[in-house]
């Protein structure tokens, strides 16, 4: 297994890049709750809905479940007796293992390898020093070769949509809190080295009161390299409407790797105002998982839940869409995109 730097040769000089979320997958990657002020006092029903969430999962592919210590693995244990799920002892802060855990790339030979990026939540919103090491830790239960970087960059701050084209936000990978001196060009200079992103397409920015600030993946999706699905907010009162809005029109300007336009769907927001123990929560449709066959989806007990479902249905022909509720997983910040990471299917590269 190699450590490979800034110094060595790229993923992009060696053929790697980071695939799509809609490609084949060889696992999800996801880590369990164990903090119950974290949850705000809300753990066990956080528990039970995550429980319910890789049950889902494990029906369609294997899930690697980190746990932080032996009461946090009786219980998930207990909890999913029978699913395909590993477990595995790692330390950890929390479980948003999309931004905390290693982006997977991949080549055309069929072998996978992974990209260690820092993480130091959010822009050092919360503790982090076990959490930044969890790609090492997933380097050495797959005896992996790597790549580790020394830039911030948290997985749900990057939408990949296939053909070398992927989306952010500006008010997430800009802040001074993050990379201090790493402008738009700079980043999009990494991104293409270490991911393979030959073009990057940047939003304004995110929900309301999200501490990521501003994540693409709570609402700015890709279907498929063509695809695009975008939360918008009906309610002109609602501070997210406007930012919504710029948002959908700048991706009616946008366009593909052959600078053709994208086809544009619009994904409402939850109808319902939904308050947390810090203030607004950022419930969003858009922050669903993509596997083997299937699509989950977080349901909020809203309105709007089965109209979400009614719309990116078809957007996934082939693969069965199914709403989960993440009522009590929202207290936290995130949904079910920000606790899974996938691993591509393909031969681990060893670095040989």
């Amino acid at each position: 297994m190699k450590h490979l730097s800034a110094t060595d040769a790229t993923p992009r000089s060696l053929g790697f890049a980071m695939p799509p979320e809609w490609e084949r997958h060889a696992a999800t990657w996801m880590s369990w709750p164990a903090d119950d002020e974290l949850w705000f006092g809300h753990l066990e029903a956080v528990r039970a809905e995550f429980a319910e969430l890789v049950r889902t999962i494990a029906r369609f592919e294997p899930v690697q479940l980190l746990t932080r210590d032996a009461h946090s693995r009786q219980d998930a244990a207990e909890r999913l007796a029978g699913a395909d799920v590993t477990f595995h002892d790692v330390p950890l802060n929390d479980v948003w293992i999309r931004d905390n855990g290693p982006l997977f790339v991949t080549r055309a030979s069929g072998e996978v390898s992974l990209v260690n990026w820092r993480f130091n939540a959010w822009g050092g919103k919360f503790d982090s020093a076990e959490d930044d090491r969890v790609p090492e830790a997933v380097t050495h239960i797959l005896d992996a070769s790597h790549w580790d970087v020394p830039v911030v960059l948290e997985g749900g701050a990057l939408e990949i949509g296939g053909a070398g084209v992927a989306l952010t936000t500006r008010s997430c990978l800009l802040t001074d809190t993050r990379n201090l001196g790493l402008d738009a060009g700079k980043y999009a200079d990494w991104l293409r080295e270490y991911l393979g992103v030959s073009k990057l397409l940047w939003l304004g920015a995110g929900l309301e009161n999200d501490h990521t600030d501003g994540h693409i993946d709570t609402i700015t999706r890709f279907t498929d390299e063509r695809t695009i699905v975008t939360s918008v907010e009906a309610d002109e009162t609602d501070p997210n409407h406007a930012v919504m809005s710029a948002n959908l029109a700048a991706l009616r300007e946008m366009t593909d790797a052959d600078g053709q336009p994208f086809r544009i769907v619009e994904l409402p927001l939850p109808a319902e105002y939904l308050e947390g123990a810090e203030g607004r929560l950022p419930p969003t449709y858009a922050n669903f998982y993509i596997g083997n066959g299937f699509v989950v989806v977080p349901q909020y007990g809203d309105p709007n839940d089965a109209r979400a479902l009614d719309i990116l249905a078809p957007l996934f022909p082939g693969r069965e869409v199914i709403g989960l509720s993440s009522r009590a997983i929202i207290e936290g910040g995130g949904s079910f995109h920000c606790i899974t990471q996938q691993q591509p299917a393909g031969a681990v590269w060893t670095g040989e």
